[in-house]
């Protein structure tokens, strides 16, 4: 008789290679996950409403004295800076880390009342709120396509 043995697509690709086990304890090292959640810019969710927008910026990590918001132009501008150490101690071993990265986002938003424009960060989440100056959607047309 025949022994049934699950197929699964990880037993295929793995082999018995001796630098895999050591490959993923480096790459699964503290440095390199914190690096990846530093690369590229922070997400961020644009909401309109009839009386206002409302920007949502992800910012984990970094503290309210960080973050810069500018509106000049037209443009809603955050910047965010993250400056981290970490210390490891065991046994005689001192391992000592340092994360530094800068964020930055503009955005393009026409019909804001500058005078009104309302920030608040609470839980690593910055919530922007630009009220427009007319309201409605008065300037809104449809475009057929041909």
């Amino acid at each position: 008789m025949f022994d049934m043995i699950p197929f699964r697509k990880n037993n295929l690709s793995k082999r018995d290679d001796f630098f895999s086990p050591f490959l993923k304890n480096f790459f699964d090292d503290d440095f390199f996950s914190v690096m990846s959640h530093m690369q590229g810019n922070f997400k961020v969710d644009l909401k309109e409403t009839d009386e206002n927008y409302l920007v949502e910026a992800d910012l984990p990590g970094i503290k309210k004295e960080a973050i810069d918001i500018d509106f000049h132009d037209n443009y809603l501008v955050i910047s965010a800076k993250r400056d981290e150490s970490m210390e490891d101690k065991k046994e005689n071993y001192v391992r000592r880390e340092r994360h530094y990265g800068e964020f930055k986002r503009s955005f393009y938003v026409d019909n804001v009342d500058e005078d009104k424009i309302q920030a608040s960060f609470n839980d690593g989440v910055l919530k922007v709120v630009l009220p427009k100056l007319t309201k409605g959607n008065d300037k809104k047309r449809k475009i057929d396509i041909n």
